[in-house]
């Protein structure tokens, strides 16, 4: 329920109550913070790739649109299911905004992804509208099969090759870093998605992580976060720095504590968290290392 007014609000200050919760509403019914982790990284990879300024805002618009159409398809699509099993951490669920409102906003961000991609070339373009066509399919039914993992190796894997493409000429991404992506892709869908294994299981989703298991799926998260990370400090085939050295132990960290967790605890969304500092740290330790992400 919104918050009442006072007696002595004017007309101008009660209207911007219900204003300002339906922003906050689609906030965070868009999936904020893998939506702004992936923009920061491509913004990042961007800049580490010497992008001009121009072309790396427009490379995290393009992106950031994708992300929110990816993020508020999920909710719309998902509303009856988190509704049935009582998702608290889901605006449409807890109805704090409409169903209608967040589909509406994934039409509008869907139709604005198509010119906003082409911005960045033909081939970015291509590039990035199969990314996003990838994360939609998750949400269009993938989810529930074996195939669950797909969609995360297919967009996070692809995410490198979109900003190396939007340079000028077009630049091929090297195969080690959109491996490395594609594992932090398959490391982020096992931890975003053991928190909620049981209550997927009684609504009739059955991925890949739900037929493993939650320790396996857990470990499997951590084991391919491991990989990722080495192909980014060694991937690169060049001399080690100092940089890549405290980068590569920074993850060993997280592996750590994420196995640790596993191992220990209740699945939690810290897991998830996990993972994308660990997205976030290793595009750093990549533009930090000096090490070519060029073909």
């Amino acid at each position: 329920m919104s918050e009442s007014h006072s007696p002595t609000s004017g007309h101008k200050n009660s209207g911007s109550h219900p204003r300002r919760s339906l922003v906050i509403g689609l906030a965070a019914a868009c999936h904020p913070g893998p939506t702004v982790a992936v923009t920061v990284l491509a913004l990042v990879l961007g800049i580490a790739i010497g992008l001009p300024p121009g072309r790396v805002a427009e490379v995290g618009l393009a992106v950031l649109a994708g992300q929110l159409a990816i993020g508020w398809s999920n909710d719309w699509l998902d509303a009856r299911r988190d509704s049935d099993v009582g998702r608290t951490d889901k605006p449409v669920a807890t109805g704090a905004v409409r169903v209608e409102t967040v589909r509406t906003a994934f039409i509008v961000v869907a139709v604005l992804v198509i010119p906003l991609s082409f911005l960045l070339g033909a081939w970015a373009g291509i590039a990035h509208l199969v990314l996003v066509a990838s994360g939609l399919s998750y949400n269009l039914g993938l989810k529930k099969t074996a195939l669950s993992w797909l969609p995360y190796v297919v967009s996070f894997g692809l995410l490198p090759l979109v900003v190396t493409l939007a340079d000028t000429p077009p630049q091929r991404a090297a195969w080690w870093v959109m491996g490395a992506g594609a594992l932090l892709g398959l490391a982020a869908h096992f931890a975003n998605v053991l928190p909620d294994l049981d209550d997927d299981r009684a609504t009739g989703v059955r991925g890949l992580p739900h037929r493993l298991g939650r320790v396996a799926s857990g470990l499997f998260a951590f084991g391919s976060l491991f990989v990722a990370s080495a192909f980014v400090t060694f991937g690169g085939g060049g001399p080690l720095t100092v940089a890549g050295i405290v980068g590569f132990a920074l993850e060993l960290v997280i592996v750590g504590v994420g196995v640790w967790l596993v191992l220990t605890k209740p699945p939690g969304r810290l897991l998830f968290q996990l993972i994308i500092a660990s997205a976030l740290l290793a595009v750093v330790q990549l533009a930090l290392s000096g090490s070519t992400l060029i073909a």
